[in-house]
């Protein structure tokens, strides 16, 4: 082992030298079947130093390559965690210690902890394994569950919970043995549950859809966190979900423009941390008020880091970002994590305080939020003394998560790798990529460690949570815990149980406890529960606690929304509150929800109230051109008649559905969780197949749904009505409500009605689900071919099969005659729809940048085969959209092919890509409905 980091602490040897050393060390790795990881990365490293020169385009005068250092320079070698500790600089009384590395896990991204204090850990095995993101998005990543079981405070002893992931995007854990995860370029949130106990997931279950989005791994969504609000968020995604027991529902919220990071603090509200920005991307107010333009958030010199001097250089932004002579970083560029410390086992100065990572400067940063006249400032609380609250001098330090534990300290999260940057920006002939070959990072690979800080004026909490061997009566003690990591696992395990018998000493809680902590995450369990009461609510508008307010109108909302507007007036009244802070939360929620005649009131508080939170958000409010736009990033762009559809449909919705189907479409509540109608917010059926719904209406729907039933006990159907009418309330329900899908025309609904014009009386659920067509999940059996693959981008898997996803598939040339894509199925079966996205390719944002390149296939050819030598040619023609959806009489097939029938002859280069690829089938004993 000695010899092993000998070989790369000598810069140069001699050749005899040399070959002794390796005669030596080939022996000891023979002998040795197992070695060290750190010692298996050294192992790794050319035997020889590189020589560097510059690129060809690279120009010295440039000020990203002026003052470059091209000498050949030794590998930055990885050390052993307790060597790596001696790196770590912190203020005085701190000590930082192990708890879990390599080789029990491999390129950690996040952790996190379940109700009986197991930690959780996000495995990024396949990211920048080279420097050109090769097999990132192969399903070679995991989450794997560890425990501490002999008490002394490494987590020694765990189990891989769910294998073989395609860089998974987050692990958020939700209830006993469950946890919630998606993969990387998916569509879908999975249910992961652990049903015999052997520490391995074993059970898979759909819980969301339509949360996903296309682009390299590092810009997709990530870190699904569950909010002291009782909803789940995430980075990217500018809507949140929550699961209630008539199904998941969805909200539109503000954009984040987030990558890596959510937290909360006491008050509930989310920080959420930026990537390339490198610094928290929003925390004024919550996220689902919308977004805000506040000046002067950040405190002057609040974006210079203060690292250690690691003297590499290695900057995606070139020289022009290094601050000589260190070789560190002299702006932030890149965050990873965050977490608002509220923990009871460090000093008491760090409680409330917001913490993030920057693995590029390699530091965590400590924050002091500063709130004046309701208006967040962020201050570098070791800018004065040029300094940050954790530094390394190991150039492999890469902290991408910092987390309040379940012993009061605060855990960082460390990949200890080579290269943190995606490898659409480490290309050949970038600055980079210079530095990278240089000092050899891309070959430090698969290590990660899991740190713990401590202080030593106290201990850690040795008391381990068991809340999944306790009933939901007996964790509402923990909502009064010092720690806020209890009290959030508590008000979380409450809220999942959904156990009624909470609620009377929750209302206690709620309205005289003296811990004002416990009796915020009451009132939030009596919101998640059903069971928030109007008579608790407008006890808590008047009590003498203004964050006991805040936290009554923001749980109020829920009631709100469900049809209680007699609480309108108090939120009339509460914003003339003598706090700014609840002043202001009244102004976010009457906004949120518009109330009837709100803008004369606050014309008055404005003229009134001269704080400045109220000045900026109020004159935003009023300006609504100004004031965050709610809307999904990922929403579909309508043409001006289908626009004027769901206009039409949005009326006949408020007439006619509200009374059952309730104002956002979650039900009409009748207490105790029970709803008038089932859901249509963020519901699948409604989103997928638009058959379903456009029978529903027809037809009408009654019995049980999906084995529930609901007191309206039938819909009626509206056959008597135009198709045009049909089509608006469908589009309309389709396309808002939290729902994402597209609109639906006129001739279509003509169509539909053609179909079941002889259908009698109304459908059952089971009659209704097996008419309509169900999209096919890719199968590995599945053989998917084509006749051109490419790589759609850097670290792609250049595989057809790409094409069901949002990476997509691609023939990464211009299009030519003849070009095809195939699918082969094991087994016949009834097609009856299919549809699929072109990407076009962007030329750039700019003002006057051209326009994107159109990928669809501009002349085509659709045909099916049920024994691959007898072809139907179901479409073909020219291509027009970005966007193709094709119906087709049910026919059992085998094969399904698409194929290009004439040639691009341009001066640009133009591929055809196919991505969300999905085929829709019927059930082979399917007859139309009579």
């Amino acid at each position: 082992m000695l010899l092993t980091q000998l070989k790369y602490r000598i810069t140069r040897l001699s050749f005899f030298s040399f070959s002794l050393i390796m005669i030596l060390l080939t022996g000891c790795i023979e002998n040795n079947k197992n070695p060290n990881p750190v010692d298996s990365v050294i192992a790794s490293m050319s035997d020889s130093l590189p020589k560097m020169t510059l690129p060809e385009d690279a120009n010295l005068e440039d000020e990203k390559w002026a003052g470059i250092d091209l000498d050949e320079k030794a590998p930055v070698l990885p050390l052993y965690p307790d060597e790596q500790a001696k790196k770590f600089l912190l203020p005085q009384g701190y000590k930082i210690e192990p708890i879990l590395t390599e080789p029990q896990i491999e390129q950690p991204g996040a952790i996190s902890f379940d109700g009986n204090g197991r930690m959780y850990v996000l495995e990024l095995r396949t990211y920048m394994l080279t420097a050109d993101s090769d097999g990132t998005l192969e399903p070679n990543s995991r989450i794997s569950r560890w425990e501490d079981l002999d008490d002394d405070g490494i987590y020694e002893t765990g189990t891989i919970f769910v294998d073989d992931l395609i860089f998974p995007r987050f692990v958020l854990p939700y209830g006993k043995d469950c946890i919630l995860s998606m993969e990387s370029d998916a569509d879908n949130v999975y249910k992961y549950t652990d049903t015999d106990g052997d520490g391995k997931a074993d059970k898979k279950e759909l819980f969301t859809t339509k949360y996903g989005r296309s682009g390299n791994v590092e810009h997709q969504q990530a870190f699904m966190y569950y909010g002291m609000d009782n909803w789940l968020y995430s980075t990217v995604n500018a809507f949140r979900v929550k699961e209630t027991p008539n199904g998941v529902i969805r909200e539109e919220t503000g954009y984040n423009r987030a990558q890596w990071g959510v937290t909360h603090d006491d008050d509930g509200k989310l920080w959420f941390q930026g990537g390339a920005s490198g610094v928290p991307s929003h925390f004024q107010f919550p996220v689902h008020y919308g977004n805000f333009e506040v000046e002067n958030e950040l405190a002057e010199g609040f974006e210079i880091p203060y690292g250690s001097p690691i003297k590499i250089a290695d900057l995606q932004e070139g020289m022009k970002r290094v601050r000589q002579p260190d070789g560190s970083s002299n702006r932030v560029t890149g965050s990873a994590g965050n977490d608002i410390y509220r923990g009871d086992r460090l000093p008491t100065s760090l409680y409330g305080q917001y913490f993030y990572g920057e693995p590029v400067a390699r530091i965590v940063r400590q924050i002091n939020p500063v709130v004046t006249e309701g208006l967040t400032t962020l201050h570098n609380v070791y800018q004065p003394e040029q300094s940050e609250f954790l530094r390394s001098t190991d150039p492999l330090f890469r902290p991408v998560d910092m987390t309040t534990a379940p012993d009061g300290t605060m855990y960082i999260t460390d990949m200890y790798h080579g290269i943190i940057q995606e490898g659409q920006w480490a290309q050949k002939g970038t600055y980079l990529r210079t530095k990278i070959e240089q000092y050899q990072l891309d070959k430090v690979i698969g290590l990660g460690r899991i740190w713990r800080i401590t202080h030593e004026s106290k201990e850690r909490d040795t008391n381990k949570p068991r809340m999944f061997d306790e009933k939901p009566n007996e964790l509402i003690k923990y909502l009064e815990h010092p720690n806020g990591w209890w009290r959030d696992k508590a008000q979380q395990l409450i809220v999942l149980s959904r156990d009624q018998t909470t609620v009377p000493e929750l209302k206690k809680v709620a309205l005289s406890h003296k811990n004002p902590l416990a009796r915020i995450h009451a009132l939030w369990c009596l919101e998640g529960l059903g069971a928030l009461q109007i008579d608790v609510l407008k006890k808590l508008f008047n009590d003498s606690n203004p964050k006991i307010r805040i936290q009554a109108i923001r749980a109020s909302e829920t009631l709100y929304k469900s049809g209680n507007k007699s609480l309108a007036g108090n939120y009339l009244k509460l914003m003339e509150d003598t706090d700014v802070n609840v002043a202001l939360q009244a102004i976010l929620t009457v906004q949120l929800l518009e109330i009837p005649n709100y803008k004369q009131q606050l014309t008055t508080v404005i003229n009134t109230n001269k704080a400045n939170g109220i000045q900026v958000v109020g004159t935003q409010v009023l300006n609504k051109e100004k004031a965050g736009n709610r809307s999904n990033e990922n929403s579909n762009l309508y043409t001006s008649a289908e626009v004027e559809t769901i206009k039409k449909g949005k009326v006949i919705f408020n007439e006619l559905c509200v009374q059952c189907h309730g104002n956002d479409g979650t039900g009409t509540p009748l207490g105790n969780g029970t709803v008038m109608a089932p859901p249509l917010s963020g519901a699948i059926r409604v989103q997928e197949h638009p058959e379903y719904i456009i029978k529903t209406i027809l037809h009408g729907l009654e019995g049980p749904l999906d084995g529930k039933t609901y007191p309206a006990g039938i819909m009626v159907g509206n056959k008597e009505q135009t198709d045009d009418w049909i089509a608006s309330i469908a589009s309309y329900i389709r396309t808002n409500l939290s729902n994402n899908a597209s609109p639906v025309n006129e001739k279509y609904v003509a169509d539909v009605r053609k179909k079941t014009n002889a259908k009698k009386g109304t459908y059952t659920y089971p009659e209704l689900i097996n008419s309509v067509p169900t999209s096919l999940a890719l199968n590995p059996n599945w053989k998917v071919t084509a006749s051109h693959t490419a790589p759609n981008r850097i670290g792609g898997t250049a595989s057809p099969k790409s094409a069901f996803n949002f990476e997509g598939w691609t023939t990464g040339e211009n299009q030519k005659e003849g070009m095809w894509f195939q699918v082969e199925l094991p087994t016949s079966t009834l097609l009856t729809s299919l549809k699929f996205n072109s990407q076009p390719i962007s030329r750039g944002w700019w003002e006057d940048a051209p326009p994107p390149l159109q990928t669809y296939a501009r002349t085509y050819e659709i045909a099916v085969s049920n024994d691959g030598e007898n072809w139907k040619i179901l479409d073909s023609g020219n291509g027009t959209h970005e966007d193709y959806y094709l119906d087709f009489e049910p026919i059992s097939i085998t094969h399904l092919k698409l194929k290009l029938t004439s040639s691009i002859k341009e001066e640009n280069e133009i591929p055809w890509h196919i991505r969300q690829l999905k085929l829709y089938s019927l059930k082979p004993n399917h007859q139309p409905s009579k």
